[in-house]
């Protein structure tokens, strides 16, 4: 088993040089925000499911930590080629509420304040899309990594959500909770063991333990998608007939993971099962037409799979109003 460990150190270093790493003009055209700022939410339907992705922000954090079992120069290339910097890996942060029969379920909690500074605007964003936080009956946690739990707790250590009904997979409850894991790691690491501890402890939080094929809500289920953490979750929303698939982080980058799937990144922990689950997921969604939902894909990241010989593509869904 591949394991990689990125550091929190390096994050947070990249976070502050960020604006220094910035590509010279003539090598890519690059938009930047307006002073206003973008719409952070995205709404469409899914046969009788209203769905509604909402932004936490985003990350940025070293370029390269991508492709890591690849030629280095290899995956400039390939950014380049995309109109990407080859220094810094700018992401956006997607998070799917499905609002299906008497449940509204939303994926995945976000960084809250204790991450990166560029993140933690979930809570402000679905009040911003029409959402009462209130209203939330069930939350479900693809992966215990820092930008999809550590939004739990709020500013008293409470559940930042506390009349829902809280899900993880028990594989991945399992390993984080596990003795003596954060002094196996190294000493930047053990602040994402302890902030998944945290986290799954926090007061008001009573969490469901969940298996591949179970049923969070009518209509929702998770599926295993294991690699990039040993328990992560996928969940598959299905309605009138048609199926989305919320991927998490087990494709986190909407070109590389589909262009050169057999790359995996250092945030993988372990890249070889990350490849085997993604091969399995790209043919699952090409071949059965699933729609799709990266969490670092560009916002608002819902899409389809092409096959394009033998490697996939990435088809952005058509915005309609």
């Amino acid at each position: 088993m591949t394991v990689l460990k990125p550091t929190r150190r390096e994050i947070l270093s990249m976070a502050a040089a960020a604006p220094a790493l910035t590509l010279p003009v003539v090598a890519r055209a690059e938009l930047t925000a307006p002073a206003a700022g973008n719409p952070s939410h995205f709404s469409f339907t899914l046969g009788e499911a209203k769905l509604t992705v909402v932004s936490d922000g985003r990350l940025e954090v070293p370029a390269n930590g991508l492709g890591v079992n690849a030629d280095p120069e290899a995956v400039k290339a390939f950014l380049s080629d995309y109109f990407l910097s080859t220094e810094t890996n700018y992401s956006h942060t997607n998070h799917i509420v499905i609002e299906l029969g008497d449940a509204t379920v939303l994926v995945d909690v976000g960084s809250g304040s204790r991450f990166l500074p560029t993140a933690g605007e979930l809570m402000k964003n679905l009040e911003s899309a029409g959402i009462s936080p209130a209203s939330i009956t069930h939350v479900v946690i693809t992966h215990a990594h820092p930008d999809h739990i550590w939004g739990v707790r709020d500013d008293f250590d409470e559940a930042i959500l506390p009349d829902a009904a809280y899900f993880l997979g028990q594989v991945e409850r399992d390993f984080w909770m596990q003795d003596g894991l954060a002094a196996s790691m190294p000493p930047d690491m053990q602040q994402f063991v302890v902030g998944a501890v945290n986290s799954i402890n926090v007061e008001g939080a009573d969490w469901t333990l969940l298996s591949h094929e179970q049923e969070v809500a009518p209509g929702v289920r998770v599926i295993d998608t294991p690699g990039h953490t040993p328990g992560h979750l996928a969940v598959v929303v299905e309605s009138g007939g048609q199926q989305l698939i919320a991927l998490g982080d087990s494709m986190n980058h909407a070109y590389m993971s589909f262009a050169q799937p057999g790359w995996y990144n250092n945030f993988d922990m372990d890249g070889d099962q990350t490849v085997t689950t993604r091969k399995r997921l790209l043919d699952m969604a090409a071949t059965d037409r699933m729609a799709v939902l990266g969490y670092h894909f560009p916002f608002p990241g819902v899409g389809h799979v092409r096959k394009a010989g033998d490697a996939y593509q990435f088809v952005p869904a058509l915005w309609q109003w």
